[in-house]
């Protein structure tokens, strides 16, 4: 029995693209006729999880710790979603993650589900597959603007009135705390769109259709490029 190797990013990465072309290749059965994409994510995060503890030593996150890999070496949380829609919804804690980051990596699986009457059997061809590093995980649009903001020397209350137009959920005192934190340390321009509600909507659309290179954003499978 081969001793099992402590799992990092980069074998992290490699197991992920190594999944999704097996996958892409099975027809399988167990998922034929769902449309519930949340089944179908919650298989996909069991099998692939299911891989990494097969051959590394990970540690494997409960629902109560939120994220799927939570060990500080590689605190990643693991999203499946469709090319119809790229979305899903994480756990809100702070208005400050739509501009500083969610606080974590994601690694974000995007499939086409094609179902075949014929055979009965589902193939989940993944179009893309993509880790991005915490610091990329706040909202593009918002991040984009403060920047901007910044380089024309807003100030503390431009950067106030800003984030009140934006309806960033959080009171008074709170966006001023913010405000000093975006002019002492503007934020890294993020890639996802992030809705507010009372779970952070996170739309991945702007990484899937990604093609030039952004440090922190890995494009682990990407038919963009592979075409």
């Amino acid at each position: 029995m081969t001793k099992k190797t402590k799992l990092t990013i980069e074998t992290l990465r490699e197991e992920a693209k190594q999944f999704c072309i097996a996958e892409s290749k099975i027809k399988n059965s167990e998922l034929y006729g769902i449309t519930d994409g949340k089944a179908v994510g919650t298989y996909v995060e069991h099998k692939f999880q299911q891989q990494l503890n097969s051959k590394y030593i990970v540690t494997i996150g409960s629902s109560a710790s939120g994220i799927d890999l939570p060990s500080k070496d590689i605190l990643t949380d693991i999203k499946v979603t469709s090319i119809k829609q790229p979305q899903s919804s994480c756990p809100y804690k702070d208005a400050k993650q739509k501009i500083f980051g969610l606080g974590y990596n994601l690694l974000v699986f995007v499939y086409n589900k094609i179902d075949n009457p014929k055979t009965k059997t589902t193939t989940l061809h993944f179009v893309s597959c993509t880790f991005i590093s915490s610091e990329r995980t706040a909202d593009y649009t918002t991040t984009y603007r403060l920047r901007e903001m910044i380089k024309d020397k807003a100030n503390e209350e431009d950067i106030v009135a800003y984030l009140t137009d934006k309806n960033i959920p959080a009171d008074e005192i709170t966006l001023q705390n913010m405000a000093k934190m975006i002019m002492k340390n503007p934020p890294k321009q993020g890639y996802l769109t992030i809705s507010n509600a009372l779970q952070w909507r996170l739309q991945y659309q702007r990484v899937v259709s990604l093609t030039k290179n952004v440090s922190g954003i890995n494009k682990i499978i990407d038919e963009n490029i592979e075409k």
